[in-house]
């Protein structure tokens, strides 16, 4: 289980780039590029359409959850959430992909 922080979404995207990953969880709110930006790179790109992407935000606004939904996102989650709840989340997103 390893994890890799990125301190904004240009960081991120970089980070992402160059390794593989099995999900990605981000902020919508980030400095240098927007978590939707960030989202909207990786469903374009063929090589990272599949991986799941959960979304953060402090923004409880269901507009703004269903944007990121259309976008492409498989979760969105209000921050503060429960770390439980997260986990969860992951283990279930994590076994769709292992099954296919």
């Amino acid at each position: 289980e390893d994890i890799e922080v990125a301190i904004n979404g240009e960081e991120g995207f970089e980070k992402f780039k160059q390794n593989h990953f099995d999900l990605v969880i981000t902020d919508v709110n980030m400095p240098n590029i927007s978590g939707e930006d960030f989202l909207k790179q990786i469903k374009v790109s063929a090589l990272f359409k599949d991986i799941p992407v959960i979304m953060l935000s402090g923004i409880e606004n269901s507009a703004e959850r269903i944007k990121m939904l259309k976008l492409g996102a498989d979760d969105y989650m209000i921050k503060p959430f429960n770390p439980e709840e997260l986990k969860l989340k992951i283990e279930i997103l994590l076994s769709r992909v292992a099954n296919g």
